[in-house]
C-alpha cells in the first residue's frame, strides 16, 4: 500500500512540487503539470503527453530535451482536465504547433479533445495521436479502441526525437502513428494497487494467483490463471505478442524488435531480469533480433505488483529516432548538448475567474444562486457518503475511482458555488463557475461530463430573474444534449445517460402537464433512481468497462447511479417559490 503521504487530497500536487524541486534542470512547474525549464527553437513541434498521475515516470518524467515538451497531469488516476491540457499546451507552444499524445482513455480523450478545439479556435495548429499498444483491451479488428499503457513511451520518445531533428508538426505526427501501429503491449498483476489514503486496493486478485490482461488502472483483466514461474510468465507474454505482429513485420526473415520489460511498482529489477532472461531466449529462437532491449519501470501503477511486455517493431526510420539522444528525469540516452535554461514565468492563478466579481445579477436571480450553493453543498455530503460504494461497483469492471472523482467534482463545485454566491453571482454565474470548478479538479470521463452538462444549464438559467419550471426544464434538457454530444452515449450503452434521458423525460412531462417543480423534480429523480437500477441488466458499451462488459453483469452502472444520487439529493431543497 501506499504510506508515505499527507493529506491524500494533496497528494499529486505535492509530487508534482517534490519532482519540480527535484529537478529543476528538467523541468518547471505550470497550472496541470510540467513543461521543459530549458529553451526550445522557435518553430519546433511541442510534444504535449499526459493522463492520471499514479504512473510515474509517465507522464512527467518524460519531459526533456529528445523527448516531450510538457505533460499533463490530472489527479491520481484521473484524466487531467481540459482548461490543465490547454494551459500546458500554451505554455509550450513556440510557433510550430502541438502535438498532443496520450493513452486511449474515455476522460483523456474527452479533455484532451476539448483542448485541441479550444487551441484550434485561438489559431495553433495541433494534431493528436492516441496511444493504443495494449492488444488485451480490445479484439485486433479493433484497435483503434484499445487502451495505452507502456507502449507510451516508444510513441512518445519518437515523437520527441522527431521534433528535436526538426520535423514539421505533420511530419511529427506521422512517425508517432506509425510508432504506435508497430507497437504492441501485454500485461499481468498479482495484486491491486492502492491509492494514498485509501482503506483497501482498487482491485484484488486471489493468493496464488494472476489477472492476465489487467489495466493500469485497475481494470479488470481478460482471463485469471495460478501464478506461472518466471519463465512461464517470460512465455505467456511473448506468445501473445508475437500471436499479434503489426503489418509488415516477419520474424521469420529477422525482424528488428525492440522489448521493454516494464514493472508495474511492486515487481523488483531482479525478477524482471530473470523474466527477461526468458523473453530475449524466446524472441531469438522465433527469429526476432533484439535490438536495445529496456527492463525496469516506464508506466507503473504505485504499489501493483504486475508486469507488462512491449514489443517495438521498428522500420530503419523509426529505429534512428528511437535511438536518438534524448536527457529527460527518466529516460537518458545517448549525449545531447546542455541546454539553456529559461527564465520561469508566474504561474496564472487556476481560479482567477473564480475569484473575480460577478457579473450583474437581478436580486430573484441572487437569490436562487444562494440556493444552488446550498444544493451543491448537499450533494457533496451525498457523495461523500456514497462514495465508497460507488467506487466498489465502477471497480466491477472499470478502474473503482468513479467515487474519489465525483468527491473531487464535488468538493470543488460546492466550494466554487459559495465563493460566487460571495461576490453576488447569479444563478447562471455561480452554476458555471460550479462547472468549471467540478471539471477542472474532478478530471476524468465524469469531471468532463459534469463540467460539460453545468456549462450547458447555466446558460439557460442566466442571471435574471428566477428561472420559471420550464426553464429548469430547459436547462436539463441542454444539459443532457451537451452530455450526449461530448461522450457520444445513447440509450442503453450502460452509462449516466441511462439514468439522466428518464431524468430529462420524466421532468418535461410532469412540467408540461401543470406540476410544479418541486412535484415534477421529485417524480423524476425517482424515475432516474429506477433507471440507474436497471442498468444492472446491461452490458456496457462505452468507457473502460466495455472491454470486461461480462463483469458488470448484475451491477448498476456507478455513472448512472451517481447522476440518480444527485438528483434525489436536490429534490428537497426545491419549494414552492421555485414554481412559477
Amino acid at each position: 500500500m501506499t504510506r508515505l503521504y499527507n493529506e491524500p487530497s494533496d497528494f499529486a500536487a505535492e509530487m508534482t512540487e517534490g519532482f519540480v524541486a527535484a529537478n529543476p534542470q528538467y523541468v518547471r512547474s505550470v497550472h496541470g503539470g510540467v513543461v521543459r525549464s530549458t529553451r526550445v527553437a522557435d518553430g519546433t513541434p511541442a510534444l504535449v503527453v499526459g493522463g492520471g498521475s499514479g504512473h510515474y515516470p509517465a507522464f512527467a518524467g518524460l519531459v526533456g530535451p529528445g523527448l516531450a515538451h510538457g505533460a499533463v497531469m490530472g489527479d491520481l488516476f484521473a484524466s487531467p482536465s481540459a482548461q490543465q491540457v490547454h494551459t500546458v499546451a500554451t505554455a509550450v507552444e513556440s510557433g510550430g504547433g502541438v502535438l498532443l499524445s496520450y493513452g486511449n482513455y474515455a476522460g483523456d480523450v474527452l479533455n484532451f479533445d476539448a483542448a485541441e478545439r479550444r487551441l484550434r479556435v485561438e489559431g495553433v495548429a495541433v494534431e493528436t495521436v492516441r496511444v493504443t499498444d495494449d492488444i488485451s483491451s480490445a479484439p485486433r479488428d479493433e484497435k483503434e479502441n484499445r487502451r495505452g499503457i507502456a507502449g507510451d513511451l516508444v510513441v512518445f520518445k519518437v515523437a520527441g526525437a522527431a521534433a528535436e531533428a526538426g520535423a514539421d508538426l505533420a511530419a511529427t505526427a506521422r512517425v508517432a502513428r506509425r510508432a504506435n501501429e508497430r507497437t504492441r503491449s501485454f500485461g499481468v498483476a498479482f495484486s491491486g494497487c492502492t491509492l494514498p489514503g485509501a482503506p483497501e486496493p482498487l482491485f484484488t486478485v486471489p493468493e496464488g494467483r494472476m489477472g492476465v490482461g489487467m489495466g493500469i488502472h485497475g481494470e479488470p483483466g481478460i482471463d485469471e490463471t495460478d501464478v506461472p514461474t518466471a519463465d512461464g510468465l517470460a512465455a505467456l507474454l511473448v506468445s501473445a505478442l508475437l500471436d499479434e505482429l503489426p503489418d509488415g513485420v516477419d520474424t521469420v526473415r529477422g525482424a528488428r524488435v525492440v522489448p521493454l520489460l516494464n514493472g508495474l511498482g511492486a515487481v523488483k529489477y531482479e525478477e524482471l531480469f530473470v523474466v527477461y532472461r526468458a523473453v530475449s531466449r524466446l524472441l531469438a529462437e522465433a527469429g526476432a533480433e533484439v535490438i536495445d532491449p529496456h527492463v525496469g519501470e516506464f508506466c507503473t501503477s504505485f504499489d501493483m505488483a504486475g508486469a507488462s511486455l512491449t514489443l517495438f517493431w521498428p522500420d530503419a526510420e523509426l529505429e534512428d529516432l528511437w535511438t536518438a539522444p534524448a536527457d529527460t528525469p527518466a529516460f537518458r540516452r545517448g549525449g545531447m548538448a546542455p541546454a539553456e535554461r529559461v527564465e520561469a514565468i508566474p504561474d496564472a492563478a487556476p481560479d482567477a475567474a473564480d475569484l473575480s466579481p460577478a457579473p450583474p445579477a437581478t436580486p430573484d436571480s441572487r437569490a436562487v444562486a444562494d440556493r444552488i450553493a446550498v444544493a451543491f453543498a448537499v450533494v457533496r455530503e451525498a457523495i461523500d457518503g456514497a462514495a465508497a460504494e460507488l467506487g466498489r461497483i465502477d471497480a466491477v469492471a472499470g478502474d473503482g475511482d468513479h467515487g474519489i472523482g465525483m468527491q473531487r467534482g464535488t468538493r470543488a463545485a460546492a466550494d466554487a458555488a459559495a465563493r460566487a454566491v460571495e461576490r453576488g453571482a447569479g444563478a447562471g454565474t455561480t452554476l458555471g463557475r460550479a462547472a468549471d470548478a467540478w471539471a477542472e479538479r474532478a478530471g476524468g470521463t465524469s469531471g468532463a461530463l459534469w463540467g460539460t452538462a453545468l456549462s450547458a444549464a447555466a446558460g439557460v438559467l442566466g442571471d435574471d430573474g428566477a428561472p420559471s419550471a420550464q426553464t429548469v426544464s430547459a436547462a436539463v434538457d441542454a444539459a443532457a444534449a451537451a452530455i450526449q454530444s461530448a461522450g457520444g452515449a445513447t440509450l442503453g450503452d450502460k452509462t449516466m445517460i441511462d439514468a439522466l434521458l428518464p431524468f430529462r423525460d420524466a421532468l418535461a412531462e410532469r412540467v408540461a402537464a401543470g406540476d410544479d417543480l418541486p412535484t415534477a423534480w421529485s417524480a423524476a429523480a425517482d424515475i432516474a433512481t429506477e433507471a440507474a437500477a436497471s442498468t444492472a441488466a446491461l452490458l456496457p458499451r462505452l468507457g473502460r468497462a466495455r472491454p470486461h462488459a461480462e463483469h458488470s453483469l448484475g451491477t448498476p452502472d456507478a455513472g448512472a447511479t451517481s447522476l440518480a444520487l444527485v438528483a434525489r439529493a436536490v429534490a428537497p431543497l426545491l419549494t414552492r417559490e421555485d414554481a412559477r
